[in-house]
């Protein structure tokens, strides 16, 4: 049998969520959920409601933390836009894929339109999604070329959708699913506001591949392993590892959440110095000099010059910048990605402490493990290893840590949002109307 064929055999399968694993589901939920109430107000989000505004008439379908409807497809747009905009979205490291963007954005839509789920159903369909989203990136062995949060994650996201719609011809949504991916890493290198609309667009694509089927419209059936799929050019690499865990390493309890709005690659070094400066063990005033010992895929994704014309998309990826504002102000905030700050001269100062420097690591997906060394103005030396990145399931985040992100996000939120996106996240998730 093929390892295609142990997909859609999967992502069909009926599934029980073990408890350990339902528990991380419910939890990457409401990190998800919260983070896509905060960027209702992020730069670009306006216009992007107001584009899927006039792609068709129609309610089915609830916007995070607003207060109109789309049809679905124009819903998992903006939603998915919204999760991934602020780079606050939860990320499975060693498969480089933000997996829960898009299956939560086009999951919830589905649901929508449907007028409800069961909430196990919806749990384990976000799971498989999740699942089958993240072991296309385990299974890469090759450099980011395309952006694979939205290529895989399209993918994940369709036969998950294709779950709650009732639709089992999974061949056909596989197919069409990956006749709609698309996603550069040009935009992440550009720092361009087309990174998050990438992810709108697989969940978008994911909505409509199921779409099509229901029509009773059909894809390619070799989608992954033919001579022109996935892997021949997307990604290279191998699905046999992953597939032989199938439903028995369930890949949802393997993402990381991230306690800040940056990308993921800057977490290391930013909680690092999170904890230094909470211990009293450093100060802004005493540090000369920070030097980070990462992987290449960290030099690569997040070690950007500080620009005074960055952008917000940029701002969130220059490791510079991020530093010298968890230094001067022990948090990061989104609000301050603005030209103000990309020109002021105490950040500047700050920013240029840092050195970014290869630890050796020929792994090209790796982001862990790193190292850290901070030179205090008297000579001193505090140095750290990094094996996992706060966040990570072998680093969780404190309920303090956690309930300060929910602040955060509420606070960013637009409006008054449905209270249920924060008190109780599954029941948001799964009935469209309050109880």
């Amino acid at each position: 049998m093929s390892a295609t064929r142990h997909i859609l055999d999967f992502a069909r399968a009926p599934h029980r969520l073990p408890p350990p694993v339902r528990d991380a589901a419910l939890h990457l939920l409401g990190d998800t959920l919260a983070t896509g109430a905060a960027g209702s107000t992020a730069p670009g989000a306006e216009g992007v409601l107001a584009a899927a505004g006039g792609w068709g008439q129609g309610t089915d379908a609830r916007l995070i933390a607003r207060s109109g409807r789309l049809p679905a497809a124009g819903a998992a747009f903006v939603n998915a836009f919204q999760i991934h905009c602020l780079e606050w979205d939860a990320v499975h490291e060693p498969a480089v894929v933000h997996a829960l963007s898009t299956v939560t954005a086009a999951v919830l839509a589905a649901i929508d339109r449907r007028g409800g789920c069961d909430p196990e159903e919806a749990l384990v369909a976000l799971a498989v999604g999740v699942d089958v989203a993240s072991g296309l990136g385990l299974a890469a062995t090759s450099p980011l070329r395309f952006f694979r949060p939205a290529t895989a994650g399209c993918i994940g996201a369709a036969l998950a959708v294709a779950r709650i719609d009732g639709v089992d011809r999974m061949e056909d949504v596989l197919g069409l699913a990956y006749s709609q991916c698309a996603g550069t890493m040009q935009a992440h290198v550009e720092g361009s506001i087309a990174l998050p609309l990438q992810i709108a667009g697989a969940a978008r694509a994911a909505i409509g591949a199921v779409d099509l089927v229901k029509a009773g419209l059909t894809g390619p059936h070799d989608a992954l392993e033919g001579p022109f799929g996935y892997f021949s050019l997307f990604d290279e690499g191998d699905l046999a590892p992953y597939v032989a865990g199938l439903g028995s390493l369930w890949r949802i309890a393997e993402v990381s959440i991230k306690p800040f709005p940056s990308g993921r690659a800057s977490h290391g070094v930013l909680a690092t110095l999170d904890a230094l400066l909470r211990e009293g063990a450093i100060d802004a005033a005493s540090v000369a000099k920070v030097e980070a010992f990462v992987p290449p895929l960290i030099e690569r994704l997040v070690g950007r010059p500080l620009r005074p014309d960055m952008t917000p998309a940029y701002a969130r990826l220059c490791l510079p910048l991020l530093v010298a504002l968890m230094l001067g102000e022990g948090r990061i905030d989104p609000r301050r990605f603005v030209p103000a700050t990309f020109t002021d001269p105490a950040i500047a100062a700050l920013a240029g402490r840092l050195a970014v420097t290869l630890d050796g690591n020929d792994d090209p997906n790796a982001l862990s493990p790193q190292r850290l060394v901070v030179t205090r103005t008297d000579g001193t030396v505090v140095e750290r290893a990094i094996p996992h990145t706060l966040g990570h399931p072998h680093a969780p985040m404190t309920a303090e840590q956690t309930a300060a992100k929910r602040g955060l996000a509420r606070e960013l939120a637009a409006g008054e949002p449905d209270p249920r996106l924060f008190s109780d996240p599954l029941a948001y998730f799964t009935c469209p109307e309050p109880l």
